[in-house]
């Protein structure tokens, strides 16, 4: 499913009307639209009590043309215009000829005709603002989303119903503002916008229904960001002929583990192997291999030299430079550590791998010591994919955490380009950037649509960096194996929360439960 930008959307109501479809045209489909969303979920309309709420804008326009529908469908319907409107508003014009209840709320006087309008009804329908928030609400807005606020938390409230995004939340970055209603349903017009998948703007999105308003089918088709979903995934995935044996799915390299992180070593090498690939090599210390070996009997091993207490010697990095040529995929940094050793082994490992060499991932301590390379992206040649945490991420840009979170598709995004890599930047609603080239407002990039307290939980990241790299060694793309293995990782887990809540899961919980969400997957 594309997501869309604010700008984004303008261009392609733009392109419609250069197609040949006006504004009022596409008003006209999104106002029936609405409409027939409100009825879906309501029921039977005739007699229900629907109170719509009209700001100045295209939005509240949307509002008008389906507050006309519902009446038309038999709903008792009171408008209420949170600013003015043109006295030439042909919509607006319709509704008066119908007779249908039309009060201005100019200001804190007008209120009584919202609470009278509130007071009993089923439905609220937000049509003040929509994607065409630019300032914090206040006034009359604010506090007429206030009172809306107020009127749901009491038993039996009515349903709110927002069009294109809930007044108040940003609809690029999913920023919220304090007087912002949450609704139980978003009617996005002609796509969803990616604020409504970011949080804190997707919990107050509620279900969002996408309903189509006539833009330009190729226009749409065209867009660069999208909302992973089971279609998607399930047309990327490698084949698994029968006749195939363990050369057939790949080999991965995994370089981790250490004293002090024996678990991320095997958490990494088993996600490898529980989505497909053929074969793990773990690359260790060679201190440290029995206790990695004694809980992972599938994997093999390439013992490396020990820089001391348990931790990979920096001249290591030769040895598995010299290995490379016999893998599909490399995986590098779960549970290295930070020390100096470590570090030089990471920076030198990474500086020499060749353009046509096999993909990298980079996870935890492999991206903490590539931090502390200047310009690390000038040095390393490779095809990479990194999978950052919002901290790591910082470490890797000298950017804030709280600026990464605020606006996470641009961070990755932006990222992604300036490195020429690919980006998994991990959290609620993981975002997934290519680094193709292109600026960073038109490279490819997806939105996961799973957020899910249960994956807090150490170790739950080594096994998405196993999994990512297991199927780029099947034969995806770097960027094609991010996406595929951040939704099974992700669909796994919510698999685990339905039996399990949302504590208490284990990393290692998730191995079993990924061939199954692969099998389900690949069945649909």
């Amino acid at each position: 499913m594309k997501l869309v930008t604010a700008a984004e959307m303008r261009e392609l109501e733009e392109r419609a009307a250069a197609e040949g479809r006006p504004p009022a045209a596409l008003m006209e489909e999104a106002g029936l639209a609405i409409a027939q969303e409100v009825w879906l979920h309501l029921g039977a309309i005739p007699g229900r009590k629907v109170a719509v709420l009209v700001g100045p804008g295209n939005n509240g326009g949307d509002g008008l043309v389906a507050a006309r529908h519902l009446h038309e469908l038999g709903a008792q319907v009171a408008v209420l215009l949170l600013a003015p409107r043109d006295e030439d508003d042909p919509h607006l014009r319709q509704l008066v000829e119908r007779q249908i209840q039309v009060n201005q709320l100019a200001d804190e006087s007008g209120l009584s005709a919202l609470d009278d309008a509130l007071a009993g009804a089923d439905a609220i329908l937000d049509a003040v603002l929509g994607t065409g928030r630019a300032r914090p609400l206040a006034g009359v807005i604010a506090q007429a989303l206030d009172r809306v606020s107020e009127t749901r938390t009491r038993p039996g409230g009515p349903r709110l119903f927002a069009v294109d995004v809930p007044t108040g939340v940003h609809s690029d970055t999913g920023a919220v503002d304090p007087h912002a209603p949450r609704a139980d349903v978003t009617v996005a017009l002609g796509c969803s916008k990616v604020g409504l998948h970011t949080l804190p703007g997707a919990e107050y999105a509620g279900q969002v229904e996408v309903v189509d308003i006539g833009l330009p089918a190729a226009a749409v088709d065209a867009l660069p960001v999208e909302l992973l979903n089971a279609r998607w995934v399930r047309e990327r995935l490698p084949s698994r002929p029968a006749g195939a044996n363990k050369g057939t799915f790949g080999r991965v390299l995994v370089v981790a583990g250490s004293k002090l992180y024996v678990g991320a070593a095997r958490l990494a090498a088993l996600g490898a192997l529980r989505t497909g690939a053929g074969l793990v090599t773990v690359a260790c210390p060679a201190s440290v291999q029995p206790l990695i070996a004694a809980g992972l009997s599938e994997a093999t091993y390439l013992p490396l030299p020990d820089g001391g207490q348990g931790f990979v010697a920096a001249e290591a990095a030769v040895e598995v430079a010299r290995a490379l040529g016999d893998y599909d995929a490399l995986l590098l940094g779960p549970g290295l550590g930070q020390g100096a050793s470590q570090g030089a082994f990471v920076r030198q490992l990474l500086c020499s791998l060749p353009e046509d060499g096999p993909p990298t991932l980079i996870d935890a301590d492999g991206l903490n010591s590539l931090a502390k390379l200047p310009h690390w992206w000038e040095r390393v040649s490779g095809r990479c994919v990194l999978t950052p945490h919002p901290g790591e991420h910082a470490r890797l840009t000298g950017r804030s955490i709280a600026e990464i979170q605020d606006d996470r598709l641009s961070a990755a995004r932006e990222a992604a380009q300036g490195w020429r890599q690919t980006v998994v930047l991990k959290g609620a609603y993981t975002v997934i950037a290519e680094g193709d080239g292109q600026t960073a407002s038109n490279s490819r990039a997806t939105v996961n649509p799973y957020a899910n307290p249960a994956l807090a939980s150490a170790g739950t990241g080594d096994v998405l960096a196993g999994a990512v790299a297991g199927l780029m060694a099947q034969g995806l793309g770097p960027f094609e194996a991010a996406c595929c293995g951040a939704y099974v990782h992700a669909a796994a887990a919510e698999g685990l929360r339905r039996d399990l809540g949302d504590a208490g899961l284990l990393a290692s919980d998730l191995l079993p439960e990924l061939p199954r969400t692969l099998r389900e997957l690949r069945s649909l």
